[in-house]
């Protein structure tokens, strides 16, 4: 046997003993799950001591938001260290050669408004941009600076023509455990829309709204759907109580808030940083500020804001979203003052949907008029905290649901609106049609087929030995 030879087999000896002792090692060391010694898991996976999220020069936290006039533009968010201070955003009309500067010339740049934010990772620089003059229904290429480096390239599509089929995800509360739970229901959501344009987030993004870990994980979750535009409503876990337990206590908006989303701006007066409107392919969307009707007396003001929106609608269909329920299916809750002055609005508007979140279960129904199929009120949970259904929700509502993480498909072609609600498994747990019947108006058409059961709690008590819960 010559030299090199002898050396292969020397290796393959050495090799294959190596793996046959880690195949050993792992199954060794790999002990069975203990149900009786399970405990709560933490809200992050960052173990105690760890920075993972500290800013740096390379652009993190990108997204994208639509402008009020959805096919003209976009806002783009992003985050970098303190030594980038006027960076640009540059964008083109994509190409299918990656050399887009010789089909289109120089991409356009845009520079960015900063300022400054000292979190829990230290202190960072938020920038922001908003683009406009853009063409309806055009692939744009688009990227964002930082300190002697960029962000890769994205791409996204301006909202096309009304009556144009649209596709978009609408998600509940995601809160609680993002990474571990909450990323599972972000890539199943994409498998199920891989051509949706748009995610709406009911609220309650978050658990504690200045905790900057819980912010990074909340990224990290959603970043499969990064290829959409993000709209979000604000919940009451973006706020925070400045001077708690004393008698100037108050409910204030994080900063994270309006430093990671360059919304529109257009929001009623004095809730212009948590409460807008867009249009998007014939669906005028309006986001509400539910935390701030129910807590800082915004109610009418947002109630006038948003009766003029829905007045001066010139789209086909209309969608509202915020995070509290007009119905709430949770036991205990009553959110009386959306009942008193946004629901008069919502139902004289005859709204489609009325998307919300807050109480961590399922639950959908008609308005106080059974004769009219709109609006639908539906309440839905992304994260892994689970509450238990009211008595009158099982009663008044159809289907409703428990200890079950849901996504929501809704796709909008001509004069039909169709409606699916997906189990994190991908299993169909409500589905439904609103069609545009002529003289008949709007119809509500349910769809059984294929639907799971409705789910309840199987539990008696969280693992933290809460019985008013199911799961935290």
């Amino acid at each position: 046997m010559n030299g090199s030879a002898a050396m292969k087999n020397l290796m393959q000896t050495i090799g294959g003993g190596l793996l046959l002792a880690s195949v050993f090692a792992l199954h060794a060391e790999a002990p069975q799950a203990d149900a009786t010694t399970r405990s709560q898991e933490p809200n992050t996976l960052l173990p105690a001591g760890v920075q993972r999220y500290a800013p740096s020069p390379l652009p993190d936290r990108i997204v994208a938001l639509p402008a009020q006039d959805g096919a003209r533009g976009f806002s783009v968010s992003w985050r970098t260290n303190t030594a980038v201070r006027e960076p640009l955003l540059e964008i083109s009309p994509a190409s299918d050669s990656p050399d887009a500067w010789a089909e289109h010339g120089a991409p356009r740049q845009l520079r960015a408004s900063t300022h400054e934010l000292l979190a829990g990772n230290g202190l960072a620089h938020h920038h922001q941009v908003r683009v406009d003059g853009l063409e309806p229904g055009r692939l744009y290429a688009w990227r964002v600076q930082g300190d002697r480096s960029w962000s890769p390239w994205r791409q996204l599509r301006t909202a096309a023509a009304p009556g144009t089929p649209l596709e978009f995800v609408y998600l509940g509360d995601t809160q609680n455990k993002n990474a571990s739970l909450g990323t599972r229901v972000a890539y199943e959501a994409v498998r199920f829309a891989p051509d949706a344009d748009l995610v709406l987030f009911a609220g309650d993004l978050v658990s504690e709204a200045v905790d900057d870990d819980e912010w990074g994980e909340w990224f990290d979750a959603t970043a499969p759907l990064a290829r959409m535009l993000f709209a979000p409503a604000a919940g009451n876990h973006e706020f925070y109580k400045e001077h708690e337990d004393t008698e100037q206590e108050r409910r204030v908006l994080g900063p994270q808030w309006w430093s990671h989303f360059a919304l529109p701006g257009n929001g009623a007066p004095g809730v212009e940083a948590s409460s807008y409107w867009f249009d998007w392919q014939g669906v005028r969307f309006a986001v509400v500020d539910g935390t701030s009707a129910l807590d800082l007396g915004a109610a009418p003001a947002q109630a006038r804001w948003l009766d003029q929106v829905l007045a001066d609608n010139p789209q086909r269909w209309s969608i509202v979203l915020l995070h509290q329920p007009v119905y709430s299916p949770r036991a205990g809750r009553d959110n009386r003052l959306l009942r008193e002055h946004l629901q008069p609005v919502l139902e004289r508007h005859i709204v489609d949907l009325v998307l919300q979140g807050h109480d961590h279960t399922y639950g959908r129904r008609g308005g106080d008029d059974p004769q009219r199929a709109t609006p639908q009120y539906i309440v839905s949970v992304a994260g892994a905290k689970q509450y238990r259904l009211s008595d009158q929700a099982r009663r008044s509502m159809a289907p409703v649901g428990e200890d079950t993480q849901l996504f929501q498909v809704i796709r909008i072609e001509g004069d039909v609106l169709s409606y699916r609600a997906h189990t994190v498994t991908g299993q169909l747990y409500d589905a439904f049609e609103l069609r545009r019947d002529g003289a008949a108006g709007t119809t509500l058409h349910e769809q059984p087929e294929g639907r799971i059961a409705p789910r309840d709690c199987g539990r008696e008590a969280t693992l933290g030995g809460r019985r008013d819960r199911c799961w935290e």
